[in-house]
């Protein structure tokens, strides 16, 4: 099955009773239960490298990156490696409308996880609107206009139909709310809840448009409020994106069948492989970070800071009006720096429109592993 989109069309039936949460089904089989331990333990490695960094905020701002891509990928949103990075959202610069798209999701991300520590670990209904309209640069809420359908790219057939009055949407968001944030049943198990999450959450289709990368937002979120990881950096969209057709798939024959166990499984291989990957790449940007401070020190010690690494390592493409901003000197002393690390080959000074790049190279050959 090809991706699905949102269209408006004619009054629609619904084609999918949406069950009550969690639903009346066995999620402690043999292949579940195992799928679990090995999930687990990925990820528990995962929160324990990401914990032995100095400075975890770096890893938000770099992976969030690689997440916002992934993610907007799935939707046909593609962005290349140096719109990426050359993507700043407190200064506007955006290089495409592609690459907007791609920062307003990491926008939205950064958003959710700090109003989940202002409300104290909650997940509210308020919170997911507000990831909405930050995504979508819009004041709306939930959908209130009947005629929502989701079709096959390919062969416009109409192959979901979700909730389609806002009483019923707002209903059913209300019980995702309370089953997300009330204590979990101790038949489900965290990984579990949040598969059957993000399944309910895609199957009421709140939004009129963003509903996936919302519902990969929502992920990553309900796992740092279960205390799974600290900060949000499981980000399972590349996995995804690899296995796109099983998603959609899996995702309409839980619906159509009404059988959880194979779309579960799905979701605990993403954890686990997502998790292994991360774990890997932290430990890459660790060791990276270790060496560029040994360099910084043996051969630039005049100008050599924790901040300056930090700086480096937060901007795969950093810029002289970034580091004037995050390590506290003047224009002139900023690009002093850069263009002194530049020289020496710790950066690689690129020339991209009318802007000057410093370009972490080792850093981004490890984000651009497959």
């Amino acid at each position: 099955m090809d991706r699905t989109t949102t269209v408006s069309g004619p009054r629609l039936v619904e084609t999918y009773k949406i069950p009550a949460l969690p639903p009346p089904v066995d999620f402690e089989t043999l292949p579940i239960l195992k799928a679990l331990k090995e999930a687990h333990k990925n990820v528990a490695e995962l929160k324990g490298r990401a914990g032995s960094l100095p400075n975890q905020g770096i890893l938000i701002d770099t992976l969030t990156l690689q997440e916002a891509a992934a993610s907007s990928e799935i939707e046909n949103i593609v962005t290349t490696q140096d719109e990426l990075y050359q993507m700043n959202t407190r200064l506007g610069l955006y290089p495409s409308p592609e690459a907007k798209e791609v920062a307003l999701y990491g926008s939205a991300l950064r958003l959710g996880f700090e109003q989940l520590h202002e409300k104290k670990g909650n997940i509210s209904n308020s919170t997911i609107i507000a990831l909405f309209q930050t995504l979508k640069r819009s004041t709306g809420d939930f959908r209130r206009t009947p005629g929502t359908a989701l079709k096959n790219d390919r062969t416009g057939e109409i192959v979901y139909v979700p909730p389609q009055s806002f009483n019923d949407i707002s209903r059913q968001m209300g019980e995702l709310e309370s089953f997300i944030n009330e204590p979990l049943p101790e038949n489900i198990d965290p990984l579990v809840a949040m598969a059957i999450v993000h399944h309910q959450f895609e199957s009421i289709h709140p939004f009129p448009d963003g509903n996936g990368r919302i519902g990969r937002i929502l992920n990553v979120l309900f796992l740092c409020k279960l205390g799974l990881l600290e900060i949000p950096i499981l980000y399972l969209s590349r996995y995804i994106t690899r296995n796109k057709g099983d998603y959609y798939r899996l995702l309409q024959a839980t619906r159509d069948t009404g059988d959880w166990e194979p779309w579960t499984l799905y979701m605990l291989a993403a954890v686990s492989e997502t998790a292994a990957e991360t774990t890997r790449l932290v430990q890459g940007i660790r060791i990276l970070m270790a060496e560029t401070k040994k360099r910084l020190r043996d051969q630039h010690s005049k100008i050599y800071s924790q901040e300056l690494i930090n700086n480096l390592f937060r901007h795969p493409y950093t810029r002289i009006e970034y580091v004037v901003d995050e390590v506290g000197v003047s224009r002139q002393t900023a690009g002093k720096y850069l263009n002194e690390l530049a020289d020496s080959g710790l950066l690689k000074k690129m020339k991209i429109g009318l802007n000057n790049y410093y370009i972490n190279g080792p850093l981004v050959d490890l984000l651009a592993k497959p």
